[in-house]
């Protein structure tokens, strides 16, 4: 069965989609239709824009959505999937291409989570930290022992693990961490804390925006990252949407259920390889492929 999944934020790049821009009619008009959705040109930010401008939530979020959305449109007739999923920002991707949602309701939702994201941000001083060498199951216990909020927020694959919380409980949870015999515990350089309850005031924020839009009954399953199960239902697809951005991301486990329901090859869409790295470290066994 073919799978096709879709990468989040950090995946971006300077230059990312010129080449589909230049080389597709289709994908110049979509990339044109969102300049005109977002009321600025996102397209000069992605084609020649620096690292620095790239990195600003209200870009990144729309230019990986976009990447991705408008690269498996041009994929034509060869583009069937049979399952997909997508890494935290990558699963309005997936819904998208799985006909959940439409491109324009799509990038709308991705722009407003980029916004409301921003917004819960600077509410407190919140970040995230990658932790790796330790089990699922030591970065929790650890997390729980630590005084202010720290959660377990990202589990890309084993042993690598995103911790996301209060930026004075994530410092005393990396030390907590090494001291548990992780090899290594690192601030990451981001906005904030995704996917912990820090985010509470973007999901309610995001929510209201969800619930305003219509969801159509999809063409396969998409694998959600707060079930890591095969979800078909537009409703259920609907609540575990706006529970995301609190919730963490099951990645190693939406992987393992697509290859335990038969995924034979992950096509990664999008900017980077980054899923299909972790794809390759999660079963080793698994087929991977760039679109």
């Amino acid at each position: 069965m073919k799978a096709y999944v879709f990468p989040g934020q950090g995946a971006q790049f300077t230059g990312m989609g010129k080449d589909l821009y230049e080389s597709s009619a289709l994908a110049a008009a979509l990339f044109e239709k969102a300049n005109e959705i977002l009321g600025f040109r996102i397209t000069d930010i992605m084609f020649e824009g620096t690292a620095e401008e790239l990195k600003e939530t209200k870009v990144t979020q729309p230019a990986v959505f976009l990447h991705s959305v408008i690269l498996a449109k041009t994929l034509g007739e060869d583009f069937k999937p049979e399952m997909v999923a997508g890494h935290s920002l990558g699963e309005f991707s997936a819904l998208v291409a799985n006909g959940t949602l439409s491109f324009e309701d799509g990038l709308k939702l991705v722009s407003q989570r980029a916004l409301a994201m921003q917004k819960a941000c600077e509410i407190t001083p919140s970040t995230m930290a990658a932790v790796l060498g330790l089990a699922d199951n030591i970065v929790e216990e650890v997390c729980a022992s630590i005084d202010g909020i720290v959660v377990a927020a990202n589990y890309n694959c084993p042993g690598q693990l995103v911790i996301s919380g209060e930026t004075s409980a994530v410092e005393k949870a990396c030390e907590a961490m090494k001291a548990a015999g992780a090899k290594r515990a690192l601030i990451l350089p981001v906005g904030g804390a995704f996917h912990s309850p820090m985010m509470e005031p973007a999901r309610e924020e995001l929510a209201a925006a969800i619930e305003a839009t219509t969801f159509s009954t999809p063409i396969c399953p998409v694998y959600q990252n707060v079930t890591a199960n095969a979800v078909s239902d537009a409703n259920e697809i609907k609540k575990n949407l706006i529970i995301q951005l609190t919730a963490p991301v099951k990645w190693t486990q939406s992987v393992q259920q697509m290859i335990a329901d038969g995924a034979t090859l992950f096509t990664e869409v999008g900017p980077g390889k980054v899923l299909a790295g972790l794809i390759n470290k999660i079963d080793k066994e698994a087929v991977t492929a760039n679109a």
